[in-house]
């Protein structure tokens, strides 16, 4: 018996460890998405933040746009073929009536040196995929940002900021949400004082000139 029970737990630790293997990434904020859907139901027809590391970072994102149904489903470290792998987990399953997206800055600076052609043709997949599926909803992009850290990928993310507005600007119910220049100083320079550390990610300085660019977009 004591054998049967041995061997029943080394097989479920076995299988434990292969799914965590073969699971792709992010799957398990994805399973926590989850369990917080079923812990408290989400908005109805939600405004839904969807995206990487600079939306999962807005712990105030509630707070700062009170009285709008928002639901942040950004999920840290994610790059565009990870949103759209996910589209159906974090975007269409809310049938939401405004899907706000920050993401490709992490595919432009990728190891595999991701071009700015390619974030856009990637933007463009994970915009037709929501439409085709939510119709009715609109689609905002906000731009990439100018972080300090990524100083040598700029000119690669003004081409991407450029392209995916004029893209954007030849869709229905859809807007590029620039707020790339508001992040520079006079002379035109990154302002370190609005990040932390790590230089990429914000203080709440940063986010709260996020906060009034984006709250006009907003639709109660």
């Amino acid at each position: 018996m004591r054998k049967t029970v041995l061997l029943t737990g080394i097989f479920f630790i076995f299988l434990s460890n292969l799914q965590a293997q073969t699971a792709p990434p992010f799957w398990q904020d994805i399973v926590q998405f989850k369990k917080q859907d079923s812990a408290q139901a989400p908005p109805s027809r939600p405004i839904v933040f969807t995206g990487s590391s600079s939306f999962t970072k807005w712990k105030d994102l509630n707070k700062d746009f009170a009285g709008y149904p928002v639901l942040n489903r950004g999920f840290g470290g994610s790059v565009l073929t990870d949103v759209i792998r996910y589209a159906y987990d974090v975007i269409i399953r809310y049938k939401p009536k405004q899907v706000v997206i920050y993401c490709g800055e992490n595919d432009l600076a990728s190891a595999d040196s991701i071009s700015a052609a390619e974030v856009v043709l990637r933007v463009k997949t994970l915009f037709g995929i929501i439409r085709t599926n939510l119709p009715d909803a609109t689609i905002d992009y906000v731009s990439i940002k100018p972080s300090p850290v990524r100083a040598s990928i700029q000119s690669k993310v003004k081409v991407a900021n450029r392209q995916i507005k004029a893209f954007f600007s030849t869709q229905k119910k859809a807007a590029f949400i620039d707020l790339y220049d508001a992040m520079l100083d006079s002379k035109g320079a990154m302002r370190e004082e609005l990040y932390v550390e790590d230089r990429l990610h914000m203080k709440p300085e940063g986010y709260a000139i996020w906060k009034k660019i984006i709250l006009p977009y907003l639709q109660k």
